[in-house]
C-alpha cells in the first residue's frame, strides 16, 4: 500500500535512479533482524524509516507482524517489492503519520544522515513504545582486494570527491559523530556480502550520489577514470567476486531498562 504525500522538503538523491538502486545495493545480513528482533519488547510492529526499495522493510516482516515502510521518496517507494506484511508510505522520516507509541522496533539503514535529526529523533521517541529500540546504520566503501579496493578509493576520494553531499561525512566516520540521544547499548559486529561479477561492481558505483552529481556536472561517467586498473585488478570480468562492507550499526532504546 502507498499512501499519503510528503510534506518536509528533503534532500533527493536517488529517486532518479531507483531502479539501479534496487538492482545493485548490498543486502543487509539475517544476523542483523535477528539480533534487533531478539532485543524488541515486542515483536508488533517495526517502522522502516527512509525504507527506499523496502530491504530492510521486507526482512523485518520475516519477524514481526506488520511493518510500516516510509520513505519521502515517491520514486523509490515505486521500486518497492511488495509483501503481505509490509505497507508502505510516502511520508518524510519527520512526519510519519504512525499513532503514539505504535512501533516496538525504528530502523534506518543508510539514510540517518539526510534528515532534519533534531526533528526526527522527536519524531522516533513519539512513535516507540515503551522500552521501544531504535536502530541506524551506515556502510561505506565495498572491499574486494586491494587492488580493486584502490581504484574504488580513487573513484570515491579523488574523482568524485567534490560532488559528495556534505551530510556524507557521517558515513565515511562511521556514524561515530552522530547523536544518538536515546539510552545506547552495545551491538554486535557484522559484515554485509554479495558475489558480485565486475558489471555487477560498475553498476553500484553508479548508483553513488556523487557518480550521477558528477555525470551531471562534467558530463562523462567517471568511471572511464578508473576502468583500466579496475579491470585489470578484477580479472575475469565475469569470475564472480566476494564484496563486502563493513555495517556501522548503533542501538538505543526509548527508555531505560530495569
Amino acid at each position: 500500500m502507498v499512501d499519503g504525500e510528503p510534506s518536509i522538503s528533503f534532500p533527493d538523491h536517488f529517486s532518479g535512479h531507483a531502479a539501479d538502486y534496487a538492482r545493485f545495493r548490498p543486502d543487509y545480513p539475517g544476523a542483523l533482524f535477528d539480533y534487533l528482533a531478539g532485543i524488541s519488547p515486542a515483536r508488533r510492529m517495526a517502522w522502516d524509516c527512509a525504507t527506499g526499495n523496502g530491504q530492510a522493510a521486507r526482512a523485518l516482516a520475516d519477524r514481526f507482524a506488520r511493518v510500516v515502510a516510509t520513505d519521502a521518496s515517491a520514486g523509490q517507494i515505486a521500486q518497492a517489492v511488495p509483501h503481505p506484511r509490509v505497507e508502505y508510505r510516502v511520508a518524510p522520516a519527520e512526519a510519519s503519520g504512525l499513532p503514539d507509541g505504535a512501533a516496538d522496533l525504528v530502523t534506518v539503514a543508510q539514510a540517518l544522515h539526510w534528515f532534519d535529526r533534531p526533528l526526527f529523533w522527536e519524531e522516533a521517541r513519539r512513535v516507540l513504545a515503551p522500552e521501544g529500540v531504535i536502530a541506524v546504520w551506515a556502510y561505506d566503501l565495498v572491499r574486494v582486494d586491494p587492488g580493486v579496493d584502490a581504484a574504488v578509493r580513487r573513484l570515491a576520494r579523488e574523482i568524485v570527491g567534490p560532488f559528495w553531499p556534505p551530510e556524507r561525512r557521517f558515513v565515511d566516520d562511521g556514524y561515530a559523530a552522530i547523536e544518538l540521544p536515546f539510552e545506547e547499548i552495545s551491538a554486535p559486529d557484522l559484515v554485509m556480502e554479495k558475489l558480485w561479477v565486475l558489471s555487477d561492481l560498475r553498476g553500484y558505483l553508479r548508483t553513488w550520489s556523487a557518480t550521477r552529481r558528477y555525470v551531471a556536472s562534467v558530463g562523462e561517467d567517471p568511471l572511464s577514470r578508473i576502468e583500466p586498473e579496475l579491470a585489470a585488478a578484477w580479472g575475469d570480468p565475469g569470475e564472480p567476486r566476494r564484496a563486502t562492507w563493513t555495517l556501522d550499526l548503533r542501538v538505543g532504546l526509548s527508555r531505560a531498562r530495569m
